[in-house]
């Protein structure tokens, strides 16, 4: 869609190699599902028919894509958004995978992606090595992960991020886990967004993305440090 291929032009012209696979090849061509009402029903009637497995298929194949590259240095990270979040945050459990950034990742908390609605991305948590940002609008998780979530999004409501913040915790995950008090969902989306584009907000996270992209995909700092660490109690 225009919202999504700007968005990747945006993330290119900061200095990174960038893919954007099409999540719905199986159903169909290339071409972005218009963002109406036909469109989002066809789109949720896609979501649930493919199977997870295809899904996982699609991020491996396009990493291998990717580190096949000649001017790819091995470092590969993933975003998203909506669906997408929730597609980057499963990318991450593919251990090859330095730093995911997932923008208000809808499913999750509800186990709801893929042919049967039984996904099991939160079951898998541990398997997370990078560093997550979520944002609901703000959830980020360091693996490295990076999750963002709107306060206002009611496609996962505060339980749901609740449980995601809980589940990335119990299971080790560096992560991050942002909450924007006044954006709902698809608040990144700059065009058709139902009232809800926030670009003030959107250039705060995208500046969140570039923060961990450019720390862990372009900076060599070696292996990160790892074991019990005491934080000092000092002012």
């Amino acid at each position: 869609s225009g919202p999504v291929a700007r968005f990747a032009r945006q993330i290119a012209s900061q200095g990174f190699i960038v893919a954007a696979p099409s999540i719905y090849h199986e159903f169909l061509g290339p071409e972005p599902l218009a963002y109406d009402g036909p469109g989002t029903d066809q789109g949720n009637d896609y979501k649930v028919k493919k199977k997870v497995s295809a899904y996982d298929e699609d991020a491996s194949l396009t990493i291998d894509a990717l580190l096949a590259l000649p001017t790819c240095n091995g470092r590969i990270g993933a975003t998203g958004m909506c669906l997408g979040g929730h597609l980057a945050y499963r990318a991450a459990l593919d251990a090859r995978l330095v730093a995911a950034v997932c923008y208000f990742a809808t499913d999750i908390h509800s186990r709801t992606l893929g042919e049967g609605k039984d996904d099991d991305s939160l079951a898998r948590a541990g398997d997370i090595r990078g560093e997550l940002v979520m944002r609901q609008q703000g959830t980020v998780s360091d693996s490295r992960s990076r999750q963002i979530f709107g306060k206002l999004d009611n496609h996962v409501p505060p339980e749901g991020r609740d449980l995601i913040r809980k589940t990335l915790h119990e299971a080790g995950v560096t992560f991050n886990f942002y909450e924007a008090a006044w954006a709902q969902h698809a608040f990144i989306r700059d065009e058709s967004s139902k009232g809800r584009y926030d670009p003030a907000i959107s250039k705060i996270c995208f500046e969140m993305l570039l923060e961990v992209f450019n720390r862990t995909l372009k900076l060599d700092l070696g292996d990160r440090s790892v074991g019990d660490h005491k934080v000092e109690d000092v002012c």
